[in-house]
């Protein structure tokens, strides 16, 4: 079986970001975001979505997270691409319907060469400990686009802010594990092209 990972590195005056992803890992992160409460989010990614992330992150933090966060996005969505190769085989699509607790939030993927995302999800605080909830949107913006997928998060219940932070990167980790499983052997695409 051909390892899926891929290395990304990206160097800015905001941040410096070391990153390598596998898509069929062993559900643990290694490293640090330098951001406490994504770091919480990253783990449960990697967990809920069987993938394997090392991460070596700087990042001008005495502003705030904001570059952090989304350059991470960036990278992340990056090396998931990367690690795909051709897609041939690909199931393309995943969604997932996630409960947390009082929160329910819909997440669905197609990994369809087009980047989008369409987030409707609201938060009932502006930070999680020191994490601006907005960054949340951010990230998963950041990562479409540069996973060139479409991906649509959309909150069915609402809840407090962390469950609601923590719905949506366990159902993404979710949809994108159901998106990359391979089903075939060809491209799934009636374009010939993803």
């Amino acid at each position: 079986m051909i390892k899926r990972e891929a290395s990304v590195a990206r160097k800015t005056t905001e941040t410096e970001i070391n990153l390598f992803f596998r898509a069929d890992g062993t559900g643990d992160m290694e490293g640090s975001s330098g951001i406490g409460f994504l770091d919480h989010m990253l783990i449960l990614f990697c967990k809920h979505g069987g993938f394997e992330l090392q991460l070596k992150s700087e990042g001008d933090l005495q502003v705030d997270g904001h570059h952090t966060a989304e350059d991470i996005g960036l990278c992340l969505g990056e090396a998931f691409n990367k690690s795909l190769g051709d897609k041939c085989g690909l199931e393309r699509y995943g969604s997932v319907i996630m409960p947390m607790d009082e929160t329910l939030i819909i997440c669905a993927v197609d990994i369809s060469g087009r980047a989008g995302l369409f987030f409707d999800a609201g938060f009932l605080s502006d930070k999680i400990g020191d994490f601006d909830t907005e960054l949340v949107k951010v990230f998963w913006d950041a990562f479409a686009n540069s996973a060139r997928s479409t991906i649509h998060i959309r909150q069915i219940a609402a809840g407090n802010s962390h469950h609601v932070a923590e719905g949506i990167f366990k159902g993404m980790a979710r949809a994108l594990k159901s998106a990359v499983k391979i089903t075939g052997e060809k491209l799934p695409s009636s374009k010939g092209v993803i």
